[in-house]
């Protein structure tokens, strides 16, 4: 039992202690429930890894030394998307903070909580250009959600709180903390601030949706014949899975994902109609061009999902839900904007619907899900089978159906948008660059991935110009013992730019060869003390991926594919979602919707119009 005393105790302000900025940094981290940092020490933040040696040595905290700051941004990354917790990373100034950007960058456009802390040169050298000084501050402005310079040790703890706060609270974020050498060095008269005492009265965002915009939702919901849930990643970092989910059972209304929503809604389940945009499904892609109502969650309507912005889902009207306020209305205007937190406005507009006991929507519906499926028989996503070589796909299929469970993550390109189409995974399991599309972030990502969930199989799908760009992280995986298997699917080429440049640059291929310099990844990996696994024929990639799999440590495969394939459905620049390229059969909207049934009056519509011609019914 807890005495009156020690109630009282407990509740009074701590007693300040001398301590440094480094230590302030280290014990506010440990408060923060941080556990891994990755990172790459230098001269300015020496003293703060000097602070860092002793708390591995008490085992608070474990880093990892990654071997170069970009790949620590990509693992903390990758950390905070496997987990939905704060990522932490640290590099020293000037090109260490610099290396660092990319990365920023990436969790910028993805939303993605992170606290960056960098090195700085003394206080008294700020603005001397002294050695390795960089204005890492004004670089990353438009790239961060918040930005500090620490200028007094004493204020260090405040604003780690604040840092993480802010990182991790409406939509997240990537925060920096810039310290300079001699605050990290400062003494000072250290009070803790816990993760509960932040004070940012500036700062409060919206989460709970307003009642007339939930209502009017509702009513747009119960006019609608032919709606559709577009979700986004904001529903992935809200942790809405389970109201998506509900919502769509309830209404009856098929569900397609972004890039970075995937994950966010069951693909098995039969109200999915999967990925839509660029590398869509053509039932996505179709669907949307023909929806009545667009229910938007946590999306942001980027131009690889919208296409042709004037043409996407022209003929509905637009629920748009989101945290941030600047995403509504910025590329689409909504006929009903809520500005929430994703979860708490879905479970909103389930609570009332269940208040007005509002219809199930089941019978007004299935005409709707019925041409969806016959979109879905019609144009499946295929598999190419070879004889003398191995297609893409099948790699990606076959990584799938032996481990259905792992978090996945992907470098950019071709293997990145067929792993959307072919690797159907839950919440959280799909770690992908979408916003910035940024080359060589799979490994490294998977390695964060992995520090994060040790127990869950974790695999990087990657081809082999991405692979090249952090291969050197390879040694991180060796040194930690970091059980992350990688496919490299391995055409020789940079796939996508060569995929643009047959099709819209008259198959001039401008250096995007990449078989001239190839490596040898087998002896590659082995170099770094890393199994290596090469696979050339049909007859070897089911047993190898077993052997992957079944290893105890890290593993690199390379799959030799066929060199020329191409990554399809594809809505083409500058046209709409209806308008994809490599169909297997149809290649256009019109004949896709042939001999559809009116809704109203279920009169046979054998033409393109989007209304019935029998009673006038927009269709």
């Amino acid at each position: 039992m807890v005495s009156s005393i020690e109630k009282i105790t407990s509740s009074l302000p701590a007693t300040p202690q001398r301590r440094t900025g480094a230590f302030a940094l280290m014990d506010s981290l440990v408060r923060h429930g941080v556990k891994h940092i990755f990172g790459y020490p230098g001269g300015a933040i020496l003293p703060i890894y000097d602070e860092l040696y002793r708390s591995e040595a008490r085992g608070e905290l474990q880093h990892f030394l990654v071997r170069h700051e970009q790949a620590a941004a990509h693992a903390a990354d990758g950390y905070a998307r496997a987990t939905g917790k704060v990522g932490v990373c640290f590099g020293t100034s000037g090109p260490g903070a610099t290396n660092l950007v990319t990365g920023i960058a990436t969790a910028h456009m993805d939303s993605i909580p992170m606290v960056i802390i960098t090195g700085q040169v003394g206080r008294s050298a700020i603005g001397s250009d002294a050695f390795q000084e960089t204005d890492i501050f004004g670089i990353t402005l438009p790239l961060v959600k918040h930005s500090y310079v620490v200028r007094q040790a004493q204020d260090m703890a405040r604003i780690v709180a604040e840092a993480f706060h802010i990182a991790s609270t409406g939509r997240p974020g990537p925060v920096l903390i810039d310290i300079p050498k001699d605050v990290g060095l400062e003494e000072c008269d250290y009070v803790p601030v816990e993760p509960g005492d932040v004070n940012l009265p500036g700062y409060r965002p919206t989460v709970k949706g307003n009642p007339r915009q939930i209502n009017a939702a509702l009513h747009l919901i119960e006019e609608s014949y032919r709606p559709l849930l577009y979700i986004g990643g904001g529903a992935i970092a809200a942790n809405a899975h389970a109201q998506v989910q509900e919502l769509a059972e309830r209404f009856q209304i098929p569900v397609t994902t972004t890039l970075m929503g995937i994950g966010a809604f069951d693909e098995h389940h039969p109200l999915s109609v999967a990925m839509l945009g660029m590398h869509g499904t053509a039932y996505a892609n179709f669907a949307v061009s023909e929806c009545d109502l667009l229910i938007a969650v946590g999306a942001r309507f980027d131009d690889r999902v919208t296409g042709k912005l004037d043409e996407f889902a022209s003929h509905a009207k637009v629920i748009h839900i989101d945290i941030d306020p600047a995403e509504v209305g910025k590329n689409r205007t909504p006929d009903v904007p809520i500005v929430g937190d994703v979860r708490r406005v879905l479970e909103q507009l389930l609570q009332r619907a269940r208040e007005i006991d509002c219809p199930t929507h089941a019978e007004k519906t299935q005409p709707w899900l019925s041409r969806i499926n016959r979109w879905r028989e019609q144009y499946p996503l295929v598999i190419p089978h070879y004889d003398h070589s191995i297609s893409p796909q099948e790699v990606i299929a076959e990584v799938g159906r032996q481990a259905p469970h792992a978090y996945y993550s992907t470098d950019v390109g071709q293997h990145q948008m067929w792993a959307a189409q072919f690797l159907n995974n839950g919440p959280r399991r799909w770690i992908s660059s979408g916003g910035l599309g940024t080359m060589g972030y799979g490994m490294p990502a998977a390695l964060g991935a992995k520090v994060a969930v040790p127990d869950q199989e974790v695999i990087c799908i990657s081809g082999d110009a991405s692979f090249q760009m952090n291969l050197q992280e390879l040694a991180t995986l060796a040194q930690y013992g970091i059980n992350v298997k990688t496919v490299i699917v391995n055409n020789g080429w940079q796939g996508m730019v060569r995929q643009w440049q047959q099709a819209f640059y008259g198959e001039r291929y401008s250096s995007s060869n990449m078989q001239a310099g190839m490596p040898d990844f087998e002896l590659l990996a082995q170099a770094f003390g890393v199994k290596g696994i090469t696979v050339r024929e049909h007859s070897e990639l089911s047993g190898a991926i077993a052997e992957m799999l079944a290893h105890p440590g890290p593993v690199l495969m390379d799959v030799h594919v066929t060199r020329d394939e191409n990554c399809y459905p594809m809505v083409a620049p500058g046209k709409s979602n209806a308008q994809m390229i490599g169909l297997p059969e149809r290649k256009s909207l019109g004949e896709a919707i042939e001999l559809i049934y009116c809704t109203h009056c279920g009169a046979k519509n054998p033409t393109t119009n989007h209304f019935c011609p029998e009673c006038g019914t927009k269709l």
